[in-house]
């Protein structure tokens, strides 16, 4: 079965204690959380003193997915704030190796993005240091986009590197997940669902968690 990762910044922000007690309570094993500045993409989300607080409410695995610059500069703080894993974009990191070696040391899992325009052969060389990849499924920034189908012949190429080297590596997806598209993109390979608009907006998102979770391979 996949792993949900409801998107946070989806949720209404007047009752994040709320909507991170409903995911407590759901079949979501993670929570994602989208952090931006404002330079890498062209919007501003939340930062530390917000994960600090969701990090006390939560009880699911917090995936920290930094759309930000220099983020080797920041992965200490999130590492305080209650970070389990820290996802860096390959195209902000010109030092990648070392992005992810410091993610490692102190103690979180380390994961890559890559946006709609760079193909996965360019993690060739990083694959094997990775807890998970994240392929971006929409042009990264805004929430509530339409997916980009030719994401899926993305994660099909990723699933195929990842497999014929025998690596233990998890493929997840972001942008334009819904319940119509989920069990198509872990047929190619997905194994973690970010999902905002489709879970928060939902008439019973825990059920919406629930359908997204029993798709599989």
């Amino acid at each position: 079965m996949s792993i949900v990762a409801p998107s946070l910044l989806a949720a209404n922000f007047l009752k994040l204690e709320d909507e991170c007690k409903m995911v407590n309570a759901s079949e979501a094993a993670w929570l994602h959380l989208d952090v931006m500045d404002g330079q890498f993409v062209p919007n501003i989300s939340f930062g530390i003193p917000v994960i600090e607080h969701v990090r006390k409410a939560t009880t699911k695995f917090c995936d920290v997915h930094l759309m930000i610059e220099t983020p080797g500069n920041l992965v200490p703080a999130f590492k305080k704030a209650g970070a389990d894993s820290i996802i860096v974009h390959y195209e902000a990191c010109p030092n990648l190796h070392r992005n992810v070696q410091q993610i490692k040391e102190l103690g979180m899992k380390p994961a890559v993005a890559i946006n709609p325009h760079t193909p996965v052969f360019m993690l060739d060389d990083i694959l094997a240091d990775l807890h998970h990849v994240l392929i971006m499924t929409v042009n990264p920034g805004f929430g509530g986009q339409k997916f980009i189908p030719h994401s899926l012949k993305k994660v099909e190429r990723l699933r195929k590197m990842i497999d014929e080297r025998k690596l233990d590596v998890l493929i997840e997806v972001d942008g334009g997940v819904t319940i119509e598209n989920a069990q198509s993109l872990v047929n190619a390979g997905a194994d973690v669902l970010v999902a905002g608009n489709t879970v928060f907006s939902s008439a019973d998102p825990k059920e919406t968690i629930k359908k997204l979770k029993v798709c599989s391979r």
